[in-house]
C-alpha cells in the first residue's frame, strides 16, 4: 500500500500552470457557472483590451505548486523502515 501510494504522490509531482485568458473566457459556456459569475466574467473580460499583452505582462507563476515532497519522503522512510522490521522478525523466526 506504501508502494502505490508513493507512485501516486510522485505521479502527481509538478507544478499546475495557471489558468490562461482562453481558459477563463471559456468558463462563461458552462452551465453550471452562476449567473452572477457570468456577468462578472464578462465584465472582467470586457476590460481587458488585449488578451494577449495580459498574458505577457503578467509574471510567471504556477497555479499550483506541488507541495508534497516531504510526505513523500516520510512514505519512503517508512516503507524502509517497516522493510527493515519485518527482515529483522524474519531472521528472529529462522533462529529460533
Amino acid at each position: 500500500a506504501l508502494e502505490r501510494a508513493i507512485a501516486v504522490l510522485k505521479k502527481q509531482s509538478h507544478d499546475r500552470p495557471q489558468a490562461s485568458f482562453a481558459q477563463v473566457s471559456a468558463l462563461r459556456s458552462f452551465s453550471l457557472i452562476p449567473k452572477e459569475a457570468k456577468q462578472a466574467l464578462d465584465v472582467f473580460l470586457t476590460q481587458v483590451s488585449d488578451p494577449e499583452g495580459l498574458e505577457v505582462s503578467a509574471p510567471e507563476a504556477y497555479g499550483y505548486e506541488f507541495q508534497s515532497h516531504g510526505v513523500i519522503e516520510m512514505l519512503q522512510k517508512l516503507h524502509d523502515k517497516f522493510i527493515d522490521e519485518r527482515t529483522a522478525l524474519e531472521k528472529e523466526e529462522m533462529n529460533s
